[in-house]
Order: C-alpha cells, then structure tokens, then sequence
C-alpha cells in the first residue's frame, strides 16, 4: 500500500452535498469510496478558511487512486489540487541508505 496525502478543493456541488450530509457523512463517504477501490481512508480534514478537504489515504496501487480522484472531479463535486506520495521513517531509512552514482557537472 501506498500512502498518499490529498488536498483538494470542493465545488459548488461538492459544497451542497457537505450542507447537506455534514461533515461525518462526507467522511463515512470517502470511506466507502477509497474502500471499494482497495484503500483505506486514515483521516479526512476540513478547512475553516475555505471548502476544502485534507486528506490522508493508503492506496493499493496509483491507478486506484486516479480512478477515486478521477470519480470525483467528473462528478464535479471536488478538485484534487495537491497530491504527495508519503514515506514512512522505515522507508525514508531505506531511502538515504542507497548511493546512487552522481557526477557534478563541470
């Protein structure tokens, strides 16, 4: 699994459907969805400034997580303006144990 950490922005629709269902519903929403695809929702945040959402998200594999982004954005309910593939401390141990070959230019 992958972890991924989501920011996004939601629509005039994706707003309505937040009056509407209120915050728990949009979750347990989420929830559903990145758990059809495979994942697992670990944590949905809100904005006070704005509507917009955080989220954080284990996914199996990237197609998985277009397939949600994507789901979203053609249903016109939110935008994904960032997304960040995120390490664990265990993989970022393996990740500066390795020494790739690296030649400054002159």
């Amino acid at each position: 699994m992958t972890r991924y950490f989501v920011q996004g922005t939601y629509t005039a629709e994706g707003v309505k459907k937040l009056i509407k269902e209120g915050g728990t519903g949009r979750y347990e929403s989420a929830r559903q969805i990145f758990a059809s695809a495979g994942g697992s929702l670990e944590c949905l945040y809100f904005s006070s400034v704005g509507p917009s959402y955080y989220i954080i998200v284990d996914m199996p594999d990237k197609e998985s997580a277009m397939a949600i982004a994507a789901t979203g954005i053609v249903n016109g309910t939110i935008t994904v303006d960032q997304v960040v593939e995120l390490l664990t401390p265990a993989e970022m141990d393996q990740a500066v144990k390795k020494t790739p070959l690296y030649h400054a230019p002159n």
